[in-house]
């Protein structure tokens, strides 16, 4: 980890108190030259940094700022990451491709405060304005089987559903297959983008690219989804930082599954979270929709149903829509 994200993840730990440069220095092996370099850094970041004469640095409430030191700094798998914060970009995970293409190698994470053409499934755009939701992509080079690319999706919603728990407070379900739910509406998109080797049947690479509404922007939401998206809470991001916690605990969580994905560690979970279990449904697909009844999640997160027919059949990609009674 670099200097400038140790150094802030101090003065955060010494919250309301200052830490003098010599000890800051000597905390993180470095020179006092180093430490104000760093500190300049922050400062050009947004980070409103006091300085006082005889007692060092402390940090002040300077608002909500999304940095690559920040998510860094609470990040405890850091080494694994290479982050990268840009204000504004198209999509996190059209950017991510091109990098990958580039050769960018697994563990790059790329964040932005706004996307111009947020990605959603199907071709749909996901609402990204600054200040009021996370939007990041993580490139992954699995290694794994084709049919074992659902459960990439199914391992980040369950990670970005406990991430929202213990950053924001606030409990969320799992809508088959990739959005995160609160109160009948949808908080949070997960998209994930592979590219197989035809040849030898597997995952060359992979892009998992996560959007979640924090707050709700001043304008609301476009009128196309006005009545299926919602915000997490209603209070400022800025409290405890809190952008910068629900990457790093999003990645965090995810890192866990993905070490052992073929295990399916995170499988009773996601079955437990699910909002669509034990519900009447309707499967969409490019002939239209069709009822059916959602009855389990099986071990490739493919959702069996059955359709009034009494036909039994396992979706393993697609959508379906739930009728929500709030």
């Amino acid at each position: 980890m670099s200097v400038k994200s140790e150094l802030l993840g101090l003065l955060e730990q010494n919250d309301n108190d200052f830490v003098s440069g010599s000890a800051m220095a000597k905390e993180l092996s470095v020179s006092r030259n180093a430490v104000w370099k760093a500190i300049e850094s922050l400062r050009a970041d947004g980070y409103n940094i006091k300085a006082v004469t005889n007692k060092g640095y402390r940090l002040e409430d300077s608002g909500d700022i999304l940095t690559k030191a920040g998510i860094l700094g609470y990040l405890k798998t850091r080494d694994v990451f290479d982050v990268e914060v840009l204000k504004e970009v198209t999509s996190t995970n059209t950017v991510l491709r091109e990098k990958a293409e580039q050769g960018a190698q697994e563990g790059y994470l790329l964040a932005a405060e706004k996307q111009t053409a947020g990605k959603g499934r199907r071709g749909r755009s996901f609402h990204s304005p600054a200040g009021h939701g996370v939007y990041f992509s993580l490139l992954l080079k699995p290694g794994s089987k084709t049919n074992e690319a659902p459960l990439l999706t199914s391992a980040a919603a369950v990670a970005a559903a406990k991430a929202v728990e213990e950053v924001i407070g606030v409990s969320v379900g799992i809508k088959w297959v990739n959005d995160l739910f609160s109160d009948g509406k949808k908080v949070c998109g997960i998209l994930t983008e592979a590219v197989f080797d035809m040849e030898s049947g597997m995952i060359d690479s992979a892009i998992v690219g996560i959007g979640i509404n924090i707050t709700r922007p001043e304008t609301g939401y476009p009128e196309e989804i006005a009545d299926i998206a919602t915000a997490l809470t209603d209070e400022s991001t800025a409290a405890g930082n809190r952008r910068c916690r629900l990457i790093a605990a999003t990645i965090d969580n995810f890192w866990k599954f993905y070490q052992n994905l073929e295990k399916r560690e995170f499988l009773t979970e996601y079955r437990k979270r699910s909002i669509v279990l034990d519900k009447d449904i309707h499967v969409v697909s490019a002939d239209g929709t069709k009822p059916a009844r959602a009855l389990e999640i099986d071990d490739d997160c493919g959702l069996v149903v059955r359709y009034e027919s009494g036909e039994i059949a396992t979706l393993s990609s697609g959508e379906i829509s739930i009728r929500f009674t709030i």
